[in-house]
């Protein structure tokens, strides 16, 4: 597949990209944190002992449906963002502002994220995704410095830089953030071929595969990244930051009325 050389007017902008990021990303939630609760709750009062998918789906189809429905869309979103990620970086006029946008929001946002997904203020086994994009963003940039750095040999660069991916992936599992090691794998693997989007595409998303097999409706992906056009699109800088912790918490919410 041949992949577009230039920008150009026609395709999908950055900020169509984003939206279909947060509406796949909203329908995956919705099954974690509202469908997914009901269906454990009925499986159980029918005697379901194995929560296999097909197990489920045969005890309660009415639910176990919509909510694997909704998770295999989901699986579309994290890519994209990861893939965003990536041109905010290489575009950014500020690196350390980008960087501490992540993290204010990465703390903004755990309360939300642990209503919403754990019912609970504090739950230290998981942390939110703001947290894998931080440490996929530092990765990457230390990876260009090293690049950039004329000092360093070729040889020392390429250590440098797999020393800083195997500690980000090892910060992301001490953390426990959401896709873990997995998460910033997936996000240099865009950054090292964002020249080349079809085959980071699908190299990213078969890495995510590795965390689960529902991870395959990420390769979904690869087509929107085709059609990137390079382009900006609408100003919707801080919709994702705003977006992310306002939703867990109206989920939370629409939770603690339906449960």
């Amino acid at each position: 597949m041949t992949e577009p050389i230039t920008h150009s007017s026609h395709g999908i902008s950055g900020s169509t990209l984003k939206i279909i990021a947060i509406v796949t990303m909203l329908l995956d939630h919705i099954g974690a944190s509202l469908v997914q609760p009901l269906l454990t709750n009925a499986a159980s009062a029918q005697g379901v002992t194995s929560y296999t998918t097909v197990s489920l789906i045969a005890a309660c189809p009415d639910l176990a449906i919509p909510y694997y429905t909704l998770r295999y869309i989901g699986r579309i979103a994290f890519p994209i963002f990861c893939f965003l990620l990536v041109e905010g970086f290489l575009h950014t006029k500020s690196l350390s502002k980008y960087a501490l946008r992540l993290a204010v929001f990465a703390l903004v946002s755990e309360i939300p994220f642990d209503l919403a997904f754990h019912r609970t203020l504090v739950y230290r086994e998981s942390q939110n995704v703001f947290f894998t994009l931080l440490i996929g963003l530092l990765v990457i940039s230390f990876d260009r410095w090293c690049r950039e750095n004329p000092t360093l040999s070729p040889v020392l660069n390429t250590l440098l830089s797999l020393a800083a991916l195997l500690s980000g992936a090892a910060l992301a599992e001490f953390l426990c953030t959401d896709y873990g090691y997995i998460g910033v794998l997936a996000i240099d693997i865009l950054y090292q071929l964002h020249r080349q989007r079809v085959t980071g595409g699908l190299l990213a998303s078969a890495v995510l595969c590795l965390s689960s097999p529902i991870e395959v409706t990420a390769f979904f992906c690869v087509p929107l990244l085709y059609f990137y056009n390079g382009k900006r699109g609408l100003s919707l800088k801080y919709i994702f930051y705003v977006f992310y912790p306002a939703h867990l918490l109206l989920l939370f919410f629409l939770g603690k009325a339906l449960f």
